[in-house]
């Protein structure tokens, strides 16, 4: 079980406050698609994925987006169990779609990037740090079905 100080969770908290789910979600997941483009394997049916702009104005990547960003409030909302939160989405991930989880990384290194665009100055290295512990144990309860 990961332990949390008073901190990090009002530094976790404190960030999540501040976004607005359809814009951070989109441009994180077209980030990602864009500069990790093997990807988008997992996005066939989202249509046309053959360029940045392509990507940036698909609607269906925004919702896509907009998902993740929820998703990722549920594991905000569950801190104190982040791995049985996520039990089922990793097993769909997993077995059904075939996620590398490696690719798990990469978007949250992506949204780091976009948070810390958005928030500038006041994404201090201790919100960062809060932050990227955050994620890493969101990423690794998704992945933890390939291990």
């Amino acid at each position: 079980m990961v332990e949390w100080t008073d901190e990090e969770r009002a530094a976790i908290s404190d960030i999540f406050s501040k976004l607005d789910y359809d814009e951070v979600g989109q441009k994180c997941l077209s980030r990602c698609l864009i500069v990790y483009p093997w990807t988008q394997r997992y996005f066939g049916a989202f249509g046309n994925l053959y360029n940045a702009e392509a990507i940036m104005n698909n609607p269906l990547i925004a919702k896509h987006g907009t998902t993740v960003l929820r998703g990722l409030e549920r594991a905000l909302n569950n801190m104190d169990d982040i791995k049985n939160t996520y039990a089922e989405l990793s097993v769909l991930h997993s077995e059904k779609l075939h996620v590398d989880p490696d690719n798990f990384k990469l978007l949250s290194d992506c949204l780091t990037i976009v948070i810390a665009a958005k928030m500038g100055t006041t994404f201090t290295p201790e919100y960062q740090a809060s932050f990227q512990k955050f994620l890493s144990v969101v990423v690794s309860a998704l992945g933890k079905q390939y291990h």
